[in-house]
């Protein structure tokens, strides 16, 4: 008598092993290693390295059983499986006390110390929000980290491609160590992306560091560089512009309130960077800085800006007015400026005009992104101009803030406007309008 499962039992000893991948790809770790019990053909799945050349390690910082198995499962999977690595993302969430930061740190070393032997293949390492000026880093075993991670740096240094520190908040003498490894072996390297944004402690004037330029003037092929605006300077741009613009495509420039910022820059040197780099597209990212003066000593006209946004998070000054940058410093943009996001707390000033203005003079605006006060029919005069082809806008995300606590009508005329344009929006653009009491 025929068995009924032979079928099924047939059908999946005969699945290709390329099919079988594709499965194990999606198991976790656990199911993976249950499966590979079947049989031999699925242990050799499990050990196929295509399954196995992209990690995230997430080590959470609260308190329980479960948890304490990530530092010991992290440790496993990299003797396993970490020879066949080509990214790798390292999350710290929520450290809550130092002797988590101790274990955290031993992994660590653990970690790379075995990836250092093994790995020939790694071009990506992410190891964000590190956070180590906070109190729970006693000094050695901050010591030892950076260490650990300088020494693994620098036997990567040859082949690693991209590059995350983002968050990692250390010293100016520190930053500079770890970023040396990447070309200690050869003197420069030629590592393609780096993204050192809040790498360095709060406060410090980096642009001012001769260390800094020299650790800066030893790499030869960025294409992507992410740090905050307290590095830049002449020298900075000189040395972008001698070492990095055959290659140089994106800067993205965070400006932080707590961040120095009040260098002057040469405007010739953003015109001689960007004349020797033909291909560079700049980001800028302001967090609270929105004072006309200061935004002014920044946005130079000699940059070539993509992208610029613009966040009070919230905060309300009477100091600052939004006016005049909408209708002085932005529109120097018109020809390049892409992406636009303000997220304003304009209780003291109307800017529905300007800001249509402004949309409407940015000949290669795609995304709008608006949280402000802002009046409704300003919603039906800015489709009204994109169904009449006097804008290319692709995307609009509007929260427009309102000080009353029934928002009932703004909503109704909403409604009303989008079923108006009901056409477009459906057909042409990414559209999310809703209001947002501020009370």
């Amino acid at each position: 008598m025929e068995d009924d499962n032979e079928p099924e039992q047939n059908s999946w000893a005969h699945l290709p092993d390329v099919c079988l991948r594709h499965v194990f790809h999606w198991l976790d770790d656990r199911d993976r290693s249950r499966a590979a019990l079947v049989c031999k053909k699925w242990s050799c799945a499990m050990y196929s390295g295509s399954l196995w050349r992209c990690r995230t390690i997430t080590f959470y910082g609260q308190p329980s059983r479960a948890r304490t198995l990530e530092f010991q499962s992290a440790l496993w999977y990299t003797k396993k499986f970490g020879k066949y690595l080509k990214r790798l993302e390292v999350k710290l969430s929520n450290p809550y006390n130092t002797p988590f930061i101790k274990k955290f740190q031993v992994t660590m070393k653990g970690l790379l110390s075995h990836l250092g032997k093994c790995n020939s293949h790694l071009v990506s390492l992410s190891i964000k929000y590190l956070e180590l000026d906070c109190l729970i880093w006693k000094n050695v075993v901050r010591a030892q980290f950076i260490k650990n991670l300088a020494t693994f740096l620098k036997r990567m240094s040859k082949q690693l491609d991209y590059l995350n520190l983002k968050g990692a908040r250390i010293t100016l003498e520190e930053g500079c160590e770890l970023l040396n490894s990447l070309s200690s072996l050869t003197n420069r390297s030629f590592i393609s992306e780096i993204n050192i944004e809040d790498f360095f402690s709060l406060h410090l004037s980096v642009y001012s560091s001769a260390l800094f330029h020299q650790t800066m003037s030893k790499f030869h092929s960025l294409t992507i560089l992410t740090f905050n605006y307290n590095c830049i300077s002449d020298e900075l741009l000189d040395i972008l512009q001698e070492h990095s613009s055959h290659s140089l495509c994106t800067l993205n420039i965070k400006c932080h309130i707590h961040d120095p910022h009040g260098q002057v820059v040469s405007g010739m040197s953003w015109a001689n960077l960007a004349k020797k780099a033909p291909k560079l597209n700049v980001n800028f990212f302001f967090e609270r800085v929105m004072k006309h003066d200061h935004l002014a000593r920044i946005l130079l006209v000699e940059i070539p800006v993509r992208s610029i946004s613009l966040r009070s998070c919230y905060f309300s000054d009477p100091d600052w007015t939004m006016r005049p940058t909408l209708t002085n410093l932005l529109p120097a943009y018109w020809h390049g400026l892409q992406k636009l996001t303000l997220e304003l707390n304009n209780d003291h000033e109307l800017l529905d005009n300007e800001l249509l203005q402004l949309i409407l003079s940015c000949k290669r605006l795609l995304f709008l992104k608006v949280w402000a006060f802002l009046s409704v029919s300003f919603m039906e005069r800015l489709l009204e101009n994109r169904a009449e082809r006097k804008c290319i806008l692709t995307t609009i995300k509007v929260r427009i803030y309102t000080a009353q606590d029934d928002s009932t009508e703004e909503e109704r005329l909403l409604a009303d406007i989008y079923r108006k344009f009901k056409y477009l929006i459906d057909s042409e653009l990414n559209y999310f309008v809703i209001t947002y009491p501020m009370v």
